[in-house]
């Protein structure tokens, strides 16, 4: 890991929490291509963090790599604190999702899918905002399309979402005043991340994926080079009039 103190030696710096895996990773080469230099962290993946570093770096960015549980209100404010400047906050992070009916979720479950991802989401976000406001910077949040079209089984995605989607907004309403911009992204089914995970497990099987694709007006899944397309327009300039929005990047499926 590179020394914080090299940190912010006056380009723009982003914080990208979940960078390691196959979405957040598309997301830190967008924004260096944009001109940001990347924080990035992982919680347990080190080789593809670091992966996702030497490709920033041969865009001619700067890069560091922290490892992090989010769920650490501590450890996660000693890393924002720690930077000596950031522009943009981008949360990509969360946990593996089991897809259950609602009557199979066990309480103990729920809780801890919410504190694993909107607890992790405002531990990273709160002690971003005094530095987001001394930059007038932007915070961009992934949650999910099915905070607009529920799918089955998918509580614990949309709930802890939809708690971070209200935070985005909070931020929103209650920074801009100071300069600071808040927005989230709606995921669909992407070619990466998640989606990998439950078609690993069993969870989604062929019937699942052409259930999927069917509901999706342009009948195809997306890249993650999409979605990091969008994320980097809301974390940079070309948006510096859009505030408390959600982008749904989903080929039409909330439609």
């Amino acid at each position: 890991m590179d020394d914080l103190g090299k940190i912010g030696s006056g380009e723009r710096t982003v914080l990208v929490a979940g960078g390691s895996g196959g979405i957040g990773s598309a997301i830190c080469r967008a924004l260096a291509r944009d001109g940001y230099d990347v924080a990035l962290t992982y919680r347990r993946n080190a080789e593809a963090a670091e992966r996702t570093a030497e490709a920033v770096r041969e865009q001619g960015a700067k890069a560091w790599v922290h490892q992090v549980d989010l769920t650490d209100a501590q450890s996660t404010r000693a890393l924002v604190r720690g930077l000596p400047r950031l522009d943009a906050v981008v949360y990509a992070a969360g946990p593996q999702i089991p897809m259950r009916y609602t009557a199979q979720i066990e309480p103990e479950l729920f809780a801890e899918q919410l504190q694993r991802d909107a607890a992790a989401c405002f531990n990273l976000l709160h002690p971003a905002i005094e530095p987001l406001r001394a930059s007038r910077g932007s915070v961009v949040c992934l949650v999910t399309t099915a905070l607009l079209r529920y799918a089955t089984r998918d509580l614990l995605s949309a709930a802890p979402k939809g708690a971070v989607e209200q935070v985005v907004r909070a931020i929103a309403a209650e920074e801009g005043k100071y300069g600071v911009r808040a927005n989230c992204v709606g995921v669909g089914v992407i070619q990466a991340g998640l989606l990998e995970d439950l078609i690993e497990s069993g969870e989604y099987d062929k019937r699942a994926l052409e259930a999927a694709t069917r509901a999706t007006p342009l009948r195809r899944f997306g890249s993650p080079e999409e979605l990091a397309d969008v994320v980097a327009f809301l974390a940079g300039p070309q948006s510096t009039y859009v505030t408390g929005q959600t982008i749904r990047v989903d080929g039409g499926y909330s439609v």
